[in-house]
């Protein structure tokens, strides 16, 4: 693989992981939950072989709680 090929895979993995991320804010969004930290590691794709990683963040334990509770389906049909 070239340096340009290789390039073109890994700027095309970064834009995957951008659609990954707008995709998990907005599911999150719409059951309430707000993560702030959410983003791409930007040190996961500054290498020879990046692997664009997602990173989920921190939050409070409110928002913690809340995610607890929509995974285990209590969340679901609350409004957020």
């Amino acid at each position: 693989m070239t340096t340009t090929e290789r390039r073109e895979a890994a700027v095309g993995r970064v834009r995957e992981a951008e659609e990954v991320v707008a995709r998990l804010r907005g599911g999150f969004a719409g059951v309430g939950i707000v993560l702030p930290s959410l983003r791409i590691d930007p040190l996961s794709y500054g290498g020879d072989g990046p692997v664009a990683l997602v990173d989920l963040g921190r939050c409070n334990l409110d928002t913690a709680l809340r995610l607890s509770q929509v995974l285990e389906g209590e969340g679901a049909g609350h409004g957020g």
